[in-house]
């Protein structure tokens, strides 16, 4: 199916036909299943130029029957769905612990979903293990690699169209060396796609969370690393160089309580990342909370549960990093001035944080946006990356050159 044709006059009757038929399999994805007469009447086209329609894209293998529809008034009335083998997304998370991956089909529906620990030692064994993981699904899902249509791996970093490289990676280390990002095409095609690991997880929120009902929200990322996805008009925005979002970096020096920027940033790393990425992180809560004098097996989550249980020590680190965090979405609410913030990663979601930055940014910020903790667990990622492939895989499969 295409939606081009060569110039002249003849062309516009092929034309009028593949931009009908766009319409009628959108109208056919929306609905999910839908009759002739109906499809007809949501496109106000004539019934023989839908029934005419329905059999090219039949013929094209992108829809089929799915039954009749009985009850009404009248026969009983065949109903159309998009063919759900009719393409294949492949979906990766690569993460410093943890791999996790799922394939999706033409329809939307998850047929296999999987993850596994790391043990990783270098960048090229993680492509490896992420092979690995990939064939599990293959054969969960009962197809083969030939019948991926787009493959979209979220990872740390970012990814520069302009240069074709992956930069600006914290966490696994050698990762944004060119050889691995040549490896992965090698693995899975030309036609796979980086995306930021914060902004896949934004496109989940966009898809299955608090985000389907705005135009315009900030998916504020906190857990061993900080970033921000930014949806504007319905659409991911990533900038230029790939780097909207990298709120990490924000030059947020200066003390909030115990807590000082400037002592919390590795020397080592200032020029990677902000003192605020190193003090507002699970890694500054920590090294924020035994400087508070708390001992033992300290987490960022069990800080959290000391707090909520009364512990002073542990409240004072809860509400210094509220502070950060309010100061960090403060910048954002007064360059953005989005619908909706919405709270993720393991320190985002914890319980006890947003109360505190919901009070902070009323001393704040110009104006306040709603607020939320996103529902999304740890399969955000992959299901953001399920999203866009699934995206990508439409245009793939309905717009050939």
């Amino acid at each position: 199916m295409s939606t081009q044709a060569g110039g002249g006059s003849a062309a516009r009757p092929r034309l009028i036909r593949a931009m009908n038929e766009q319409l009628l399999l959108d109208q056919i994805r929306t609905a999910g299943h839908i009759s002739r007469a109906d499809l007809a009447r949501i496109s106000s086209l004539s019934k023989n130029t839908v029934s005419l329609a329905l059999a090219n894209l039949e013929r094209a293998g992108l829809v089929r029957t799915s039954g009749v529809r009985t009850g009404g008034p009248g026969p009983a009335a065949l109903l159309y769905e998009v063919h759900p083998e009719a393409g294949f997304v492949l979906a990766l998370d690569v993460g410093k612990q943890f791999l996790r991956g799922a394939i999706g089909d033409f329809s939307g529906r998850i047929r296999a979903r999987s993850f596994a620990r790391t043990r990783a030692g270098s960048a090229h064994a993680r492509v490896t293990e992420l092979v690995r993981l990939a064939e599990s699904l293959y054969a969960e899902a009962g197809i083969t690699a030939a019948d991926i249509t787009q493959t979209v791996l979220g990872s740390p970093g970012v990814y520069d169209p302009r240069r074709d490289a992956l930069t600006l990676v914290s966490g696994l280390a050698g990762w944004e060396k060119p050889q691995i990002l040549a490896e992965l095409r090698k693995a899975f095609g030309d036609s796979l796609m980086v995306e930021n690991d914060v902004n896949a997880a934004a496109l989940a929120e966009r898809a299955h969370g608090h985000g389907r009902d705005v135009d315009s929200f900030a998916f504020v990322w906190i857990g061993t690393g900080i970033g921000m996805g930014l949806v504007l008009d319905g659409r991911l925005h990533r900038g230029v160089h790939g780097a909207a979002g990298e709120i990490g970096y924000l030059p947020l020096d200066g003390a909030t309580g115990t807590r000082g920027l400037r002592d919390a940033r590795d020397p080592r790393d200032a020029r990677r990342r902000s003192g605020f990425e190193s003090a507002a992180s699970a890694a500054g809560i920590v090294r924020a909370a035994r400087d508070a004098g708390l001992r033992g097996s300290v987490s960022a989550r069990r800080v959290f549960a000391a707090a909520a249980r009364g512990d002073v020590r542990a409240a004072g680190v809860v509400a210094d990093e509220a502070v950060l965090v309010a100061r960090a979405i403060c910048s954002v609410i007064a360059v953005v001035d989005p619908d909706l913030i919405v709270l993720g990663g393991g320190v985002g979601q914890a319980a006890g944080l947003i109360a505190p930055v919901e009070r902070e940014l009323r001393r704040l910020a110009p104006v306040l946006p709603e607020l939320r903790v996103s529902a999304l667990g740890a399969d955000a990622v992959v299901d953001g990356c399920l999203a866009a492939g699934l995206e990508r895989t439409w245009e793939t499969v309905t717009v050939s050159p």
